[in-house]
């Protein structure tokens, strides 16, 4: 395994963590390091031997620091390979064998709420060519991006030196972090400069977790990137208490339980399975919320996720604890709470924080050679505003159980269809290829009946059969989009079954 010493290096970083010990253990080998502005103040701070990369190109650092490494003598250093020889020494240009960079910290200064102006003056132009250059040359050149990777190039480099795939490995975290720091630029200026719909391309950026145990199955690798934007309440962001490693399921099921208890600002509680909701419910306390959340489908809600707008006390904690979860998130829980869950060691607990400024990120999936990508799925009725189109018009009470209703279809996998009482689910119908059939899948699912229920459903119904259903089930009042030829058919069989209808004008389909 052929290795390749280093002799010279250059080290220009923004961040300076663990540099000292770097540059310190680099001069003791016999490296030569050239460097620039407040790098090469550091390090020679510290005693260690450094050439000002101004020696080097003969030129000072000019322009407030926006010019100081852009020189052939320093890219004709990096970039030169073994067969350039003779440019080499008509131009007098000594190779670096190692380039050390980071950089400027533009993420850090978004996060801080700088202004345009400042904001520009924190984008790198110097470091990505440094970076780049040095990676594409890593035949001959380590290229060094990340301050963890300090102590093993040290420990290679008193053994001899850094081998071709070391270098190799180098060079592609160099290039993902150059990416990542582009990635952030266009996304954050695009922000400031007003730029408005979905973009004309896509770049996107995450921190990969540790490699999940497998994916869906047991025969599918997975792993779980985090928003390097995200700041607002979130599953990646959710501090994990205790329990067993998040898997992939998991993170899709807390995923939805978040998104859909966050519809809500009474308190309420949300059973997820399956990435679909099996139950929820608002009520006065999360208690009350908790078992109507639960009774929608005991069945169902076993090894389900829990999720809740609001704080978990003991007395909700001896209820969760009381049949088998997977998991419950919510914004905090007591002490006396954490006690009681600790007694299920393998109970997945996360937590939020407030969910106040929670918002979902726009829809992103994979196709082959392609991806979908639309905005997240934030749309809401006024229940006011709705059109009743029966000759009965929903009570109020309807009305209440309406809306809720709709807040939860628009989270169910589509075909959908919801049946609630008051502000808590009584029968769910999921992910049907027939509407028909996720009306009966609802009504199969209520306890004990659907008596004096309202339905939901996320989009129209093309015949009336899905209406005659419902009546049969015990539904009183509907609440769908509308829009189907057959409307005034379907219009025509509430009316005759004397219940009412709304018409939202909003489909809310979930594939």
């Amino acid at each position: 395994m052929e290795r390749r010493q280093v002799s010279r290096v250059l080290i220009s970083v923004s961040d300076k963590s663990k540099l000292t010990d770097f540059a310190t253990e680099l001069d003791s080998l016999g490296v030569e390091i050239v460097s620039t502005g407040g790098t090469s103040k550091a390090i020679k701070d510290n005693g260690v031997n450094v050439i000002p990369v101004e020696e080097v190109t003969n030129f000072p650092e000019m322009m407030g620091g926006r010019v100081k490494t852009l020189h052939p003598l320093i890219f004709g250093g990096i970039l030169a390979r073994d067969s350039d020889s003779e440019d080499i020494e008509k131009h007098k240009i000594n190779i670096f064998d190692m380039v050390v960079c980071n950089l400027y910290p533009f993420k850090e200064a978004v996060s801080k709420g700088v202004n345009l102006a400042s904001l520009i003056e924190e984008i790198d132009i110097g470091g990505p060519s440094l970076l780049r250059a040095s990676a594409k040359n890593h035949s001959r050149v380590a290229v060094v991006s990340d301050p963890e990777d300090y102590a093993w190039i040290i420990d290679e480099l008193k053994s001899g030196g850094l081998t071709v795939e070391q270098r190799q490995d180098l060079a592609l975290k160099a290039y993902r972090h150059t990416a990542e720091y582009d990635t952030t630029i266009q996304r954050e200026l695009g922000l400031r400069f007003g730029e408005e719909g979905l973009p004309s391309s896509l770049q996107i950026s995450g921190i990969g977790s540790p490699p999940l145990r497998y994916g869906e199955n047991p025969h599918q690798a997975a792993i779980f990137y985090s928003d390097i934007f995200s700041s607002a309440p979130s599953v990646s962001d959710a501090v994990q208490i205790q329990g067993k490693q998040l898997s992939y399921n998991n993170l899709l099921d807390f995923d939805s339980a978040l998104s859909i208890v966050t519809e809500f600002d009474e308190l309420t509680a949300v059973v997820v399975k399956h990435n679909n909701p099996c139950g929820a419910a608002s009520a006065n306390n999360l208690e009350e919320a908790y078992d109507l959340a639960i009774n929608t489908d005991p069945q169902s809600s076993f090894g389900g996720i829990i999720s809740f707008n609001g704080e978990v006390s003991e007395v909700l904690a001896k209820k969760i604890v009381s049949s088998f979860k997977e998991g419950v998130i919510a914004p905090s829980f007591t002490k006396g709470a954490l006690e009681i869950l600790s007694t299920k060691e393998n109970l997945r607990v996360l937590e939020t924080g407030s969910l106040d400024n929670y918002q979902r990120n726009p829809t992103l999936r994979s196709l082959d050679k392609g991806w979908l990508l639309q905005e997240s799925d934030e749309a809401m009725i006024n229940i006011a505003d709705c059109k009743v189109v029966t000759q009965r018009k929903p009570s109020s009470n309807e009305l209440e159980s309406l809306y809720f209703a709709w807040k939860i279809v628009k989270h169910v996998k589509s075909n959908a269809i919801v049946f609630a009482r008051s502000k808590n689910t009584v029968g769910i119908g999921a992910g049907q290829m027939s509407r028909i059939d996720s009306v009966k899948i609802a009504e199969f699912k209520s306890i004990p009946d659907a008596k004096g229920c309202v339905m939901a459903s996320d989009a129209f119904f093309p015949f009336r059969d899905g209406i005659d259903e419902a009546v049969k089930a015990g539904i009183t009042a509907v609440i769908q989009p509308g829009g189907s030829m057959r409307d005034q058919e379907v219009i025509d069989a509430a009316n005759e079954q004397n219940i009412a209808m709304v018409f939202t004008g909003m489909r809310h389909f979930k594939h």
